[in-house]
């Protein structure tokens, strides 16, 4: 059997390509071995892609995974060689305070001196990732998510990954009730999944805000109203479409790449601006992206909003979203542009990256 695997290799600002690396080895009894079967390419891969981050040319992207278990180490209980599987983008222990309480996002244990790891992510810990034949899991019991055998809902269950728990949990950090009124900023495929969550959890009115028709159209097939940044301040047209009336909740789904009306001006407080504006007096904030950013915090403190943040907690949600999808109730796929072989990431990467031909959730085959 050969050493090697093919995977998408990280050598530069807007440079991947895809080559022969050595195949993962079991490094502890807690480790497994996946053959990963589908990939994701996220937005947040595009933070290294473009040079935006500290990324050394040599890492092996990919933090959205799923496949066949193909080797488990001895101290592995839960698990057995040909099961089906998505792994959160979190690697956690299972043992540190935070994964006790449920906050698997930020483990002491998996990353020293950070708290948090992930697989093919610069800062994140010694963990390459899934944009490739096979991946190595470590804590593999307590990370894995099982699912029915087959290849059924494959789309769908990918996206448990990441986007479809993190759109979750920007709702849920913005403190929403059922019956209350959303708005998310950016309908990339973590906004528009927040947006679906909103919705499958019983929002009144949830209103998208985005730029690109395509994605604004999306947002429209599930139900929410889109609003166009291009037409003007969005805050003012949700107000002007509720009679001046502000909404409870706002999901900040874009970080610090979000960008003026005009398109092509980066504005990195933008949408926390908006949000601020748009959110009615003790509403709440949900932020799980990421950045630096300048807000006007006099307005945050005048209003009484309060604001949650932090990456998502994959594994507080993905068992039941899983069900979800399986009984029929959650059909999360509807964000899935592209489905390609790992060969055509190179391409994959550059149309995503540009917006164009419709790309919006890309998912890698091996």
């Amino acid at each position: 059997m050969s050493n090697t695997m093919r995977a998408v290799v990280y050598e530069g600002p807007f440079k991947i390509a895809v080559k022969d690396v050595p195949k993962p080895k079991m490094q502890h009894p807690d480790d497994m071995i996946i053959r990963v079967t589908t990939s994701c390419i996220c937005g947040s891969d595009l933070h290294m892609y473009e040079g935006r981050t500290a990324a050394q040319a040599g890492i092996v992207f990919g933090h959205e995974n799923m496949g066949i278990v193909d080797e488990v180490g001895p101290g592995v209980t839960l698990l057995k060689k040909g099961d089906r599987v998505v792994i959160p983008f979190n690697v956690a222990c299972g043992r540190c305070l935070n994964c006790e309480e449920q906050r698997s996002a930020f483990c002491t244990n998996v990353n020293p001196g950070f708290a948090g790891g992930a697989y093919g992510y610069v800062a994140m810990g010694p963990y390459p990732g899934g944009q490739a034949e096979y991946v190595r899991v470590p804590f593999a019991d307590y990370n894995a998510l099982t699912l029915p055998p087959g290849q059924e809902n494959e789309e769908a269950f990918s996206l448990l990954a990441d986007i479809f728990p993190t759109g979750w949990h920007g709702v849920q950090l913005s403190g929403f009730k059922p019956g209350e009124s959303v708005a998310v900023f950016g309908a990339g495929p973590v906004g528009l999944m927040a947006a679906y969550s909103a919705i499958l959890r019983g929002a009144s009115d949830v209103y998208v805000v985005d730029r690109v028709p395509e994605r604004l159209e999306k947002a429209k097939s599930i139900g929410a109203v889109p609003i166009d940044l291009s037409k003007g301040d969005p805050a003012e047209q949700i107000k002007k479409l509720r009679g001046g009336k502000e909404v409870d909740r706002g999901v900040d789904a874009v970080g610090y790449q979000a960008v003026a009306p005009d398109g092509t001006t980066e504005k990195p407080n933008a949408v926390l601006e908006g949000l601020i504006s748009v959110v009615r007096p003790t509403g709440g904030l949900g932020v799980p992206g990421l950045g630096y950013i300048t807000f006007p915090w006099g307005k945050l403190f005048e209003k009484g909003l309060t604001v949650g943040t932090g990456q998502c907690n994959v594994k507080t949600y993905n068992r039941y979203l899983r069900d979800m999808i399986i009984s029929g109730r959650a059909k999360p796929s509807f964000v899935v542009s592209h489905n390609v072989s790992l060969e055509e990431a190179v391409k994959a990467y550059d149309k995503f990256d540009k917006r164009v031909e419709g790309y919006m959730k890309v998912l890698l085959h091996p």
